[in-house]
């Protein structure tokens, strides 16, 4: 009996259409929380009546929200689901990450962190926010490159500077403008959509992450807090407390954090990235400049018989033979 070949079905993007308002703090908690599936939120009055507004449009790949307060909301966003850009133009939102805390400027486009959790605080707040499906990103950015199957990183602490503004600020008026006139089933809005996220790209650069999948797991997020310190301070002296106060995690947990995902310890994980780094330096080096000393200690080496034979373990030969190939 002959087969049918196999046919790829493509799923259309859900309309969403979302709108809710109150005066309670608790409902605010309820709903914005809800939304967002938050954790440890809290809501008051800050001078005078309590009042929250909400909006939603657009469907399951982008969506346009508008989210409006006279009082004060806070609490914590996991990490995970959509990226999200938003846009102050009133009050003012603080965030909160392990590693330090930035007041959100006003009329500039900022991307909320998207791969670990965080805490916010906001008052007497109007802010546009755009939420960009995470599938939808990753198929624009690999039209435009490849990424293979590895995760995209943002740097959350990127502020466009005014031309970066003005063009995402247009991106939005022509999505808005397509969302009115054809509505989110038609070709104005794929296309609308589409060139958004390519406005976000340039705006927010992606790099592909080379760490490894298991860190993309929401219950890692910390971890990978941790892991990404190591590869951005290799060189440089690293202690179990510098991991800890990075991650938001106390020094027990980092040390059985990488124990657990990884099998090894922190410092020893430390070791293997700086390890790595040697060898990436070895084979670009000049044969003739014997230089191993020089690339050990820059990588924080400073007992070179205990670096040779850390590197002999790892990669089943000496440093000088990596150096002659």
């Amino acid at each position: 009996m002959a087969e049918w070949p196999s046919v790829d079905v493509v799923v259309p993007p859900t309309t969403v259409r979302l709108e809710f308002s109150g005066r309670r703090p608790e409902h605010a908690v309820r709903d914005l929380g809800g939304v967002y599936a938050g954790d440890r939120w809290g809501a008051s009055p800050t001078d005078g009546d309590f009042d929250y507004r909400y909006t939603a449009l657009g469907d399951d790949e982008v969506t346009i929200r508008r989210s409006q307060m006279r009082g004060a909301i806070h609490g914590v966003v996991p990490a995970g689901g959509d990226y999200v850009v938003t846009w102050m133009s009133l009050g003012s939102t603080e965030v909160e990450l392990p590693g330090g805390r930035y007041a959100l400027p006003l009329e500039t486009p900022v991307l909320f962190p998207p791969d670990e959790d965080f805490s916010f605080r906001a008052a007497d707040h109007d802010q546009r926010l755009v939420h960009l499906d995470r599938a939808f990103v990753r198929r624009i950015a690999a039209a435009r490159g490849a990424t293979g199957d590895l995760a995209l990183r943002f740097d959350v602490e990127r502020l466009p500077g005014p031309d970066g503004a003005r063009r995402w600020q247009t991106a939005l008026t022509a999505l808005g403008r397509a969302l009115r006139i054809g509505g989110p089933e038609s070709a104005a809005w794929r296309g609308a959509k589409a060139a958004v996220v390519e406005v976000f790209l340039d705006l927010f650069p992606p790099v592909v992450d080379e760490l490894p999948a298991v860190l993309r797991q929401p219950r890692n997020a910390r971890l990978r807090a941790a892991v990404q310190y190591v590869r951005d301070h290799a060189a440089e002296p690293v202690t179990i407390s510098d991991l800890a106060a990075a991650s938001g995690l106390s020094v027990r947990s980092v040390q059985e954090s990488f124990r657990r995902v990884f099998d090894v310890s922190p410092l020893t994980y430390l070791r293997h990235v700086r390890l790595d780094h040697v060898r990436e330096e070895l084979l670009d080096e000049d044969p003739q400049a014997g230089a191993v000393g020089d690339v050990a200690r820059r990588w924080g080496f400073a007992h070179l018989g205990r670096f040779s034979a850390a590197y002999v373990e790892r990669f089943g030969e000496y440093p000088k033979q990596t150096l002659r190939r």
